[in-house]
């Protein structure tokens, strides 16, 4: 196995604060050779992905190699946004972990349907949340082939 000595743009869309500064410190923790960067709202990830109003800047908002979303966003949902990225042949191919509480079937068939690449619900403990973030490290950034 092969790493990579590249560090790789994360970019997680989640409005909940709490949760934002939880993925950071387990990120932080799991030692990922990592770039993070936060939107809060369907609407404002368009924008970064689009390099649209303040994020025109491609220095400010590289593109990232993996998307970290959530579907319950104000604004624009993780499902409108997963369905626009997925239809645009320039970012179509950036992979979509759906991190989120939900436990619905039909959110978790309806994320596939409409692209994603994992569905993840949120761990409860924070010790379970830097397992995750070390696994979806060492499986997107050293096992996997991303289009980069």
């Amino acid at each position: 196995m092969k790493g990579r000595h590249t560090t790789i743009t994360i970019l997680m869309a989640e409005d909940d604060e709490d949760d934002r500064m939880l993925v950071r410190e387990a990120l932080t923790e799991s030692r990922l050779t990592h770039e993070l960067h936060m939107v809060t709202d369907g609407e404002e990830l368009m924008d970064y992905l689009k390099w649209r109003g303040k994020y025109a800047d491609k220095k400010i908002a590289p593109r990232p190699g993996l998307i970290l979303l959530d579907l319950n966003m104000p604004k624009k949902d993780g499902r409108e946004a997963l369905k626009e990225i997925k239809a645009d042949t320039q970012l179509r191919k950036i992979p979509i972990v759906v991190l989120t509480t939900s436990r619905a079937e039909e959110d978790i068939h309806s994320s596939y349907d409409l692209g994603a690449n994992s569905f993840i619900i949120k761990p409860t403990t924070f010790a379970s949340l830097v397992e995750v973030m070390r696994t979806i490290g060492k499986y997107w950034f050293e096992i996997v082939e991303l289009p980069l």
